[in-house]
């Protein structure tokens, strides 16, 4: 196959209508704990929600099969496909569509968020043939789009032409470190099928993904974007978000439209993990790992559409002002669909949310 763009398929956004959504059940002690049932408890509860509402794929394998099918839904339909870890955003094929409707995937090169440079564990290789092997399962063309590294939460598009990227992310020395920003961009343009790649320089702080965007910025309408924010000058955050905000208030879209900017408070003080949940972890060898108050990436941004819902990051405690508050900030932003609070700390522990353990099938002809 040639390319998409030449091919006439592009990336819809994550706000238009799905087929479904791709899950992995999580299993690895390094992200979820030697038990993983808090975690598995918050990906049953996501997986149920939006199976109400389209069709739920969850990868899973020869030990975890039997668990996942007690616990999900009977609608959920598992299938058998091993990998090392749970973040179906980055390791999932990303699917484009064309204008006869039909749907194809595409499989990037995963190396852990930076390989031999940054990487976060060393054994990646079923994570990296996960792509391939969803699109084999599912009947769907797959574009090889290797050896360009990219995860899926390093992006996010309007459907319109218009892509998201953070400069953090694209040019860490542990993606593509010999290719340039403008040839990262056509190549990202050329995949996506695309006509347009903003560049906002930072992510969230603390982000071991080399700060991905679905954690900072994210469009809720085309030329629209929520963008985390942070009100303390103290916090790291705080000039982060202030320069991706310069950014994004001088650009326009892919069709000229300036950016209607929505600002997305982050927790008003830094979520840590505690003495007792590192406990919980069993890390294996040169896998990264966490200790007591280690601040995490905690951001209300890595909120999931799905058909008739937006299931948002909740943390609990006392973020319960915090999480009150960002429903509401997206009720206005999409009053289209149900606000949906998710307790997500579980999912926070892993290194990342909502957003991180879902990658959408987009609705075609083909299912």
């Amino acid at each position: 196959m040639d390319t998409p763009k030449k091919d006439g398929f592009h990336m819809p956004a994550e706000f238009e209508p799905h087929h479904g959504t791709i899950m992995i059940f999580p299993e690895r002690p390094g992200s979820w704990g030697i038990d993983a049932g808090e975690a598995r408890e918050a990906f049953t509860a996501i997986a149920a929600r939006l199976s109400q509402c389209e069709q739920v794929y969850m990868l899973v394998n020869g030990r975890t099969s039997g668990i996942a099918r007690e616990m999900l839904p009977e609608s959920v339909k598992l299938l058998e496909i091993q990998t090392d870890d749970a973040w179906a955003r980055d390791v999932a094929p990303t699917f484009v569509r064309n204008a006869a409707n039909e749907v194809r995937g595409i499989s990037w090169q995963f190396n852990a968020w930076g390989g031999d440079f940054d990487g976060l564990y060393p054994d990646y290789q079923n994570d990296d043939a996960a792509a391939d092997a969803v699109c084999k399962s599912l009947g769907v063309p797959c574009y090889n789009a290797r050896p360009f590294v990219l995860e899926g939460g390093a992006i996010h598009t309007d459907g319109e032409g218009t892509v998201l990227v953070t400069e953090a992310c694209l040019l860490s020395g542990g993606r593509n470190p010999q290719m340039t920003k403008d040839e990262i961009s056509a190549y990202l343009l050329e995949y996506l099928g695309a006509e347009k790649v903003i560049w906002i320089p930072y992510g969230i702080y603390n982000d071991e993904t080399n700060e991905h965007i679905d954690n900072i910025a994210a469009f809720t309408a085309a030329g629209e974007v929520v963008l985390a924010w942070c009100d303390n000058p103290d916090d790291p955050q705080y000039a982060m978000s202030r320069a991706d905000f310069d950014v994004l208030s001088k650009e326009t879209d892919a069709k000229g439209r300036p950016l209607k900017i929505t600002k997305l408070p982050v927790p008003h003080k830094p979520v840590c993990v505690t003495a007792e949940e590192c406990g919980e972890y069993v890390f294996a060898e040169g896998e990264d790992t966490r200790e007591p108050g280690e601040r995490l990436a905690a951001s209300y941004v890595n909120f999931y559409f799905g058909n008739d819902c937006v299931l948002v990051p909740q943390f609990g405690g006392e973020y319960a002002d915090d999480d009150a508050r960002a429903c509401e900030i997206l009720r206005g932003c999409i009053p289209d669909r149900e606000i949906v609070p998710v307790p997500a700390r579980a999912i926070l522990l892993g290194g990342g949310n909502i957003h991180c353990i879902t990658q959408q099938i987009c609705k075609s002809s083909y299912f």
